[in-house]
């Protein structure tokens, strides 16, 4: 694969829109090697996009074909913890949005808070709960004291995950999803009190970015692959190499429902 300059992408933009992305959390950056005829560019050549500095995340752009479908995929992302606003996370959504995308799918490597939810599980995403906030209890959304609201994660997409999970044989549970700011993970007594709130995974991304694909009028899925057991549920420290060893073994069944998945919406 080789790399391009943006003009490049916004050439081929222009010529054969991609109507989809999908952003790839920490380490499931194997999984772009299933894009085919792509052009490839760093998150520095794309105007308003900066480097990555975590291990697992490749930070390139890729504009080819998937599954019969025209998409950007996004290699890596952009974390708070690593001393980017959330303006600049969310930025990545941006970007896809201003070259045509109308459907996004977010993926990200989490903690198993729900007993349910061992390594190597993968959860479809039907809500988050967002603890990346000052007071997050007097927000919106599940948890906490905050009014109610809608789901920013469109059912529509949760079906055919669903059925993409049925039709390929892959176990898919869907549940709460708990964002947190990082960089350290979380404290025992952290997960007992996002377990009362009914927080079923816990990680650090995806929830101000399927905010930002709502407000941009994208449709939004997100996939959480459950790389340990969160903090005190399991004995031993959590460690980053663990949670890219257990990406690792599951590549290949998050890429196959991915692409099913991406079939399905082809028709």
């Amino acid at each position: 694969m080789n790399s391009n300059s943006f003009a490049d992408f916004q050439q081929s933009v222009e010529q054969d829109p991609p109507r989809f992305a999908i952003v790839l959390g920490s380490g499931m950056s194997t999984l772009a090697r299933r894009v085919e005829r792509a052009l490839a560019a760093t998150f520095t050549e794309i105007p308003c996009l900066n480097e990555t500095s975590v291990e697992g995340h490749a930070g390139r752009l890729l504009l080819g074909n998937w599954a019969g479908r025209r998409l950007l995929v996004f290699e890596g992302r952009l974390h708070y913890y690593e001393g980017h606003s959330w303006e600049e996370v969310v930025r990545q959504i941006e970007t896809a949005a201003a070259l045509g995308a109308k459907v996004i799918v977010l993926t990200n490597a989490a903690g198993g808070i729900h007993k349910s939810l061992e390594p190597g599980s993968l959860m479809a995403i039907r809500d988050h709960i967002e603890w990346t906030r000052p007071y997050c209890w007097r927000w919106p959304g599940p948890g906490g004291l905050g009014s109610s609201r809608s789901s920013p994660y469109s059912t529509r997409l949760l079906d055919l995950l669903a059925q993409a999970a049925n039709e390929s044989g892959i176990a898919l549970r869907q549940g709460v999803y708990a964002a947190v700011t990082g960089p350290c993970y979380e404290t025992p007594s952290e997960i007992r009190a996002l377990t009362a709130w009914g927080a079923d995974a816990v990680g650090m991304s995806t929830a101000r970015e399927a905010q930002a694909a709502l407000d941009l009028g994208l449709e939004c899925a997100a996939l959480s692959c459950i790389t340990n057991r969160a903090a005190g549920l399991a004995p031993g420290p959590i460690t980053h190499k663990e949670v890219l060893r257990t990406i690792d073994e599951q590549s290949e069944p998050v890429a196959e429902l991915l692409e099913r998945f991406l079939t399905l919406l082809a028709g």
